[in-house]
This record gives C-alpha cells, sequence and structure tokens, in this order.
C-alpha cells in the first residue's frame, strides 16, 4: 500500500541539517512514500539531482527557478533546464512563478524567466509547479502569454475559491501545507473545503511552511519544518475535510499521481 505523497519540498536546503539519509528514513518511518523535491535556482539542481538518484522512488526531483531568484538566471538556463529535465524523464519543472510580496526582483525580471518555464514545461509535457503570492492577475496574464501544460500545480495555494474556479479548467491542482491549519488562516482551509476532491494535493514545503503545535510530529531543533510532519498534516485536514485518514491519504496520493505522471511511461528512461 502506498504510503503519504509530499507534492513540495526542499530536502535539498541545507536549513534541515546534513543528515538527509537520516531524514528520508524518518519520513519514510512515518508514512510518507514518496516527495516532490523543488529546486529554486540553477546552484542547487545538482542537489536535487543527486538526492533523487541516491533515493530513486521516493524523491522526485523538479528544476526551476524560484522568482525569488529570476535575477540570477544565467545566460543559457533554458538549454541546461532541458538537458536535465532530459535525463530525468519523470522531473517536472519548479518551482517557479510570480511574486508581489517581495519588492526584489521587480516582476518585470520575474516574468520573463517564468514564461519560459511555462514554455519549456509545456513543449517538453511536464508539469508545473507554481509559486504564486499576491499576484493572481499576473498569473493569468502569464498564462495569455504562454499557457502552461495541462497538469499544473499551484503549490501552498492561498488564493480565493473564485480564482481556484478559473483555474480548475486549465488544469490546475492545489496543495494544501500545515501553515494554513493556524487559526489565523482559517480561510484557507475554507477554500480547500470547497475546492474539488480530486485536485487536492498535500505538502510540507519542508523546511518551511511550519504547522502549528498540535501537528508537528517531528520536531526539529532549528524549528524548521521536517517533512515527516506530513502525516500530521494529512489528519488535521482529513478531519477539517470529514475523511479519515486512510481516504485523504489514497485521495492525496493518488491526486499526485496524476498531476506529476507517477507510474506513468515518464518514470521509465
Amino acid at each position: 500500500m502506498a504510503g503519504w505523497t509530499d507534492a513540495h519540498n526542499h530536502l535539498q536546503d541545507p536549513r534541515l541539517g546534513g543528515d538527509l539519509d537520516t531524514m528520508v528514513a524518518t519520513a519514510r518511518a512515518a508514512g510518507v512514500s514518496r516527495c516532490v523535491v523543488n529546486s529554486t535556482r540553477e546552484e542547487d539542481w545538482d542537489a536535487v539531482e543527486e538526492i533523487a538518484v541516491r533515493h530513486p522512488g521516493f524523491a522526485v526531483p523538479a528544476f526551476g527557478i524560484h522568482p525569488w531568484h529570476a535575477h540570477r538566471a544565467a545566460e543559457g538556463w533554458e538549454k541546461r533546464l532541458l538537458d536535465r529535465l532530459r535525463r530525468h524523464p519523470v522531473a517536472s519543472v519548479g518551482e517557479c512563478g510570480i511574486d508581489q510580496w517581495v519588492s526584489e526582483p521587480d516582476v518585470s525580471v520575474q516574468m520573463p524567466v517564468f514564461h519560459a518555464q511555462l514554455r519549456i514545461a509545456r513543449e517538453t509535457k511536464r508539469p508545473v509547479t507554481i509559486h504564486c503570492l499576491k499576484a493572481w492577475g499576473l498569473l493569468f496574464d502569464a498564462f495569455k502569454a504562454e499557457p502552461p501544460p495541462d497538469r499544473f500545480l499551484l503549490h501552498s495555494y492561498g488564493g480565493s475559491i473564485e480564482t481556484a474556479r478559473r483555474l480548475v479548467p486549465l488544469g490546475a491542482f492545489f496543495s494544501f501545507s500545515g501553515h494554513f491549519l493556524h487559526e489565523r488562516k482559517r480561510a484557507v482551509l475554507d477554500v480547500f473545503k470547497q475546492l474539488p476532491r480530486d485536485r487536492i494535493l498535500l505538502e510540507t514545503d519542508a523546511p518551511d511552511m511550519i504547522p502549528p503545535p498540535a501537528s508537528i510530529s517531528h520536531p526539529l531543533s532549528s524549528g524548521h519544518n521536517h517533512p515527516a510532519n506530513l502525516t500530521a498534516v494529512g489528519s488535521a485536514l482529513a478531519r477539517a475535510l470529514g475523511m479519515n485518514d486512510e481516504d485523504m491519504r489514497a485521495l492525496t496520493a493518488g491526486n499526485a499521481a496524476r498531476c506529476f505522471g507517477f507510474g506513468s511511461e515518464r518514470e521509465d528512461p
């Protein structure tokens, strides 16, 4: 029986500490059987690739450039991204997107880098993981310029149900992180109660998006988010949606498989 799927984390992040094998073993023991490990800039593509090679079947790579690092995209990065994707048939594109919560880099710098990743994802038929913060209008503008692939993930989705209903017909999936279990984020939980069940995924965004104490099953002394907390987050979302843990696990793992193509021919080189 498949375990829980973490649709978005950053296992390569040094804030998680240096003992990756122990962290993976702990997550597996907690019931996590697969995760999508997202890069944020070209400098960490090698680390993400190494994790995927070292933990095949468990860690699935995603290669991309986060909007916070768009200004660091070096000449020729698009070709290097294509080369990396060709080496990993199951890899997706991500994390990429648009962010108006930060002032730098400016959206004028972020947008062309995002456009290029949408185009690469579409042309290579890879799903893409999108970071969008305070930029929903710009996201739809981007989609007009460069349509997304037929499957894409809005990670840690914090938008409205109205925005989600516009995104669903385009192929959107939406992942829920433990950060949204904080009382001040209850409006996000209410949105997930209204989403189509077949579009809901789970994520930790480890080492970020720390859940409230009640949903931290594996605390880290650094105060960062352990990927093994996914099972507690899944249980909390199950209760909120009136489901049992097993049904939530099966639902979100199946949705992740459809979104990312797990179990398809893309996993075979």
